[in-house]
Formats: structure tokens, sequence, C-alpha cells
């Protein structure tokens, strides 16, 4: 059996069998199967031009399997993480400077702000305030808490 893959088995079945798990990528949600695929294809090249038995194949496309999947989620995938907009709405708000339209000093500097244009969908917002501030004072975005800004004095 293993004398008929030796001499059976070219390099452009590895090169199929890579754009095959590459293409299957487009119905799986895993993001797995393309560098799966990126290793058949990488084994193909190298059958190409240097042929080496089937086995030996085999074990190059393991080994160079286990090591993109390996490097892509230990070293590239957490530098895609940080470019979502996911983070982006406390980017977006921190530094803001918005009018107090609403203030309760007794219950623990509670009030509601309003910003001159709408920040994430909204120009009013509640907020926390420490400082001693009154209404129609300005106030500058310094942290969240949950929904509510966390605020200081301008």
């Amino acid at each position: 059996m293993l004398e008929w893959l030796n001499a059976n088995i070219a390099y452009w079945h590895w090169l199929v069998f890579g754009l095959c798990l590459a293409m299957a990528e487009i119905m799986l949600l895993s993001f797995v199967s393309l560098w799966f695929g990126l290793s058949a294809i990488i084994v193909g090249l190298l059958v190409w031009v240097y042929p080496v038995s089937f086995t030996l194949q085999l074990l190059i496309w393991i080994v160079l399997s286990i090591f993109i999947v390996f490097a892509w989620f230990k070293w590239v995938s957490p530098h895609f993480k940080n470019k979502t907009f996911s983070g982006m709405a406390r980017e977006g708000m921190l530094g803001q400077t918005g009018t107090v339209i609403e203030y309760n000093s007794v219950h623990e500097g509670r009030g509601k702000l309003r910003f001159p244009a709408p920040i994430l969908g909204n120009d009013e917002w509640q907020f926390i305030c420490t400082d001693s501030i009154e209404v129609g004072s300005r106030v500058i975005v310094r942290e969240f808490s949950g929904n509510t800004l966390i605020v200081s004095a301008k």
C-alpha cells in the first residue's frame, strides 16, 4: 500500500487537496481549515521541487499544519482583536466635554449631562462625579462604569 502511495501521489494532489481545504473555509466558521489547506499547498510545492516519499510528505503536512495553526492563534490573531470596533466606544467617549443638565449631589454625585452633538447615538448620558459641580457646569469624561460615565469638573 505504501509503495502505491509513493508511486501515485503527485504534487498536484496536494495542491488540489490544499485548495479544497481552503475553499471549505468559506462554509466553516472555525477559521482553521484554511491553515491546513495552506500547509497542503506548501507540501505540494515542496514535492514539486523535491520529490520525497509519501510518509515524509504526510509528516511535513502534519508538522506544518500544527505550526501554522499555533502561530496564527498565538502571534497573529491577537493583533487583529485590538483593531475591531468592540473597544472603540471607550476611546471615542474619553475626553469629551459635556454640560450638566441635572445633578443630585446627595445621591453619590449622580446626574445627567448633554453633549453638543450625539456621541455613540445619544446626546444625553448619566454620569457620576465626585467633584463639586452645578447644573450648567462643563465636565469632561474620564472613564466608564457600565453605561454610566465617570466625569470630573473641567
